[in-house]
């Protein structure tokens, strides 16, 4: 599991997705949210704008992210 550090409160999904380099650009959450199956503490989500916060897991290709605070 890859642990991603945060230094707010939380970070979107959107945001998460650019951050951790799955995507290229904020304006491809959306199509890639509905063409990839993505998880956030086992359930499947769709939303861009979900909040992730620290203890959060995110899965996406098979590949698991927790998210951290600082």
């Amino acid at each position: 599991m890859m642990k991603i550090t945060i230094n707010t409160d939380y970070i979107t999904l959107g945001q998460f997705l650019k951050f951790t380099n799955i995507i290229n650009n904020g304006g491809d959450a959306k199509i890639f949210l509905m063409t990839t199956v993505v998880y956030v503490n086992g359930e499947l989500e769709q939303r861009r704008g979900r909040k992730l916060r620290a203890h959060d897991v995110v899965k996406v290709k098979d590949v698991e992210y927790e998210i951290e605070k600082v």
